[in-house]
């Protein structure tokens, strides 16, 4: 079966794949940040920061907004809600898949 999604969700994944991206949208879950605002916790330059965003803003997770010379970003969830339910399809399986697990490893420990 061929995802219909596919590239989105390849996208996303590989966007949220990278720990300092996840970082970056957690600080947008509580609003619009300037690029400057979102680099200020990190220990690396404006520019790698600014790499992470522009992999995120490829992915279609944040949105630019500039003014001036500032940059404003947004977290757009539409990307993590798709994500999201292509995870809770497997929810079901994975459920069953553990607990017929944990069976088999409590049989073995009698």
């Amino acid at each position: 079966m061929v995802e219909e999604h596919g590239p989105t969700l390849d996208r996303t994944f590989a966007a949220l794949a990278h720990p300092t991206r996840r970082s970056l949208l957690e600080q947008l879950a509580a609003g619009e940040a300037t690029v400057t605002e979102l680099a200020a916790p990190y220990s690396v330059s404006l520019a790698a920061v600014s790499k992470h965003l522009q992999v995120l803003e490829q992915a279609g997770l944040v949105e630019r907004r500039v003014v001036g010379r500032e940059h404003h970003l947004s977290l757009t969830p539409d990307p993590m809600e798709r994500a999201a339910g292509w995870l809770v399809r497997y929810r079901r399986f994975w459920r069953s898949s553990l607990a017929a697990l944990a069976e088999m490893a409590g049989e073995h420990d009698e």
